[in-house]
This record gives structure tokens, sequence and C-alpha cells, in this order.
């Protein structure tokens, strides 16, 4: 939950999802439609499809205990190198070392890495550094402090380098312009536009094949829209994308079986859908 989003965000959901799925026994019983569902709201729905895929392979092949080797963590879906270290280093206290965000700006610094830290070459540098000074005692609460050196006082901004209590040892002569990145992406606009049909107070929904996979939303329009005018419209970000979602009234002679389906308005609260979708719906039926 942690990966792409901050932890105020992330503790009502993290609390929720251990009183639905306390074990992973829990989660592998649980269809994908469930996880999906508990996790609607955090975004990167990715997450949520690998965790219960996870669940799954660690009932099956380990018995539902968590394995302690990286090397198997790292065959589990969604798992890479950060979050196998992470896995490795809080919860079995293994000596080696982790890679995010805070580390990786405390580390350019110290270090005074000249090299963009989102490029291979820069990857490699970081990963080499902090494994050169990860301790063998006591790792989890070194890389513990690590994370809040950059969290509260190695800052992007700013960095309060007069309190750092591992000043003497940084490189960098300016902390403000490390660490170097990559020149963006340039941001790109999309419009996609969207129905909404009702049948009396049920509302039709079809599920994604896209990018929210498994997720159900408003039908995809295909130009039987009345009038040209969209009833509803909000933009919301994607990755390196700005989306414009417009929904149109739209009338429907025919459903497609398959990915399709009416919802009573009660029954919308029960099912996954992606915040965009539902703050749509939620502003045109009320």
């Amino acid at each position: 939950m942690l990966q792409q989003t901050q932890v105020v965000s992330v503790l009502p959901y993290y609390k929720k999802w251990l009183l639905r799925f306390p074990t992973f026994a829990a989660l592998a019983r649980s269809s994908e439609t469930e996880a999906l569902h508990a996790w609607q709201g955090l975004g990167y729905y990715a997450r949520a499809r690998n965790l219960h895929a996870t669940a799954k392979m660690i009932v099956d092949q380990y018995r539902g205990r968590f394995p302690a080797e990286i090397a198997k963590m790292e065959k589990l879906p969604g798992i890479g190198k950060y979050t196998a270290h992470a896995i490795a280093t809080f919860a079995f206290d293994q000596a080696v070392p982790i890679v995010e965000a805070n580390t990786a700006r405390v580390l350019s610094r110290l270090f005074n890495l000249r090299t963009p830290i989102d490029s291979t070459r820069g990857q490699r540098s970081l990963w080499n550094y902090a494994a050169s000074i990860v301790p063998k005692k006591a790792a989890a609460i070194y890389n513990s402090g690590l994370l809040d050196l950059g969290a509260l006082v190695c800052l992007p901004r700013n960095p309060k380098c007069s309190v750092c209590p591992v000043r003497i040892f940084c490189r960098a002569k300016n902390p403000d312009a490390l660490p170097m990145k990559r020149a963006r992406p340039q941001v790109k606009r999309l419009v996609e536009k969207h129905g909404l049909s009702m049948s009396g107070s049920k509302v039709l929904l079809e599920k994604s094949l896209g990018r929210w996979r498994g997720m159900w939303i408003l039908p995809r329009l295909n130009g039987n829209s009345k009038g040209s005018h969209a009833i509803y419209r909000a933009a919301f970000p994607f990755t390196n994308h700005q989306i414009t979602l417009k929904v149109h009234r739209a009338q429907c002679d025919k459903i497609d079986v398959h990915t399709q389906r009416w919802f009573s308005k009660r029954a919308l609260n029960q099912i996954p859908m992606p915040s965009p979708h539902r703050r749509a719906i939620n502003a045109l039926l009320n």
C-alpha cells in the first residue's frame, strides 16, 4: 500500500484491510473482486491484484508462511527488489540495504551522486552505496532510521542540514540540487467519454478490460449518446497523463451480457469501482 502512496493516506485502508483479510489464507479464499473492492480509493489497482495473487501462491506453495529468502520473495507477483529488501529487513531483520525515495535522497547527498537516480546507472550506484554502509546487526533499526532521516531532516526542499546527525559525513556541496533526475516525460492529455444509462433506478456499468481491469466503470461511448453536451466533466491524473472524463446521457437498447450489467443504487457500494467513476455516478445520481 505504501508504494506510490503516503502513510497518512494508507493507514485507514491498512487497518480495514487487516480486519477483512487478517491472514494470507483469508485473502487467498476471497475473490479478486473482493480484493479490488477493499482497495478502492488507493489507486494503482495492479497492486491489489498482485497482492491477491501473492496470497494464493503463499498458501499453495509455502503453506501460508511468507518466505524469508529474497530470491523467493522476488518471484511473487508485484514484489520487486525494493519491496523484497524492505520485507527482509523489517520482517526478518536481515542485514540488507533498501533504496526508495527517502533513502535515495539521503544516499545521493551523502555520496554526492551526480548521476540521475532514476537511470540504470544511478540505481546501481545507490544500491552499491546502500550496501556499503548497512550494519550487520540491528539492520531493521538502522534502515528505519535512514527512512526517517530522509522524511524528517533530509527533505527534498530546504533540507535541515543544521540539525542533521550525519552532516559531517555528507559530501554534497549543494544538497538542494540533489538528487539529480532525468527530465520528466511531457504530460499527455486525453479525453475519455462514457455514458450514463438508466433503467428505472438501475445504472448500467461495464467491467473494465483495460486500465482498471476487473473493476466496474460507466460504459464507454460508441456514439449513441443523446445530445452533444456532457452532463458531467472532471479531470484526474494517471501516471504521465491528464485525463478528462466526460459523461453523456446514453440510450441503451441492448447490453453486452459478457461485460455489462444493471446495478441498483444500493448495490453500487458493494462493487469495486475506480474513484473517478464513483465520484461521477454519485454526483449524477444525487
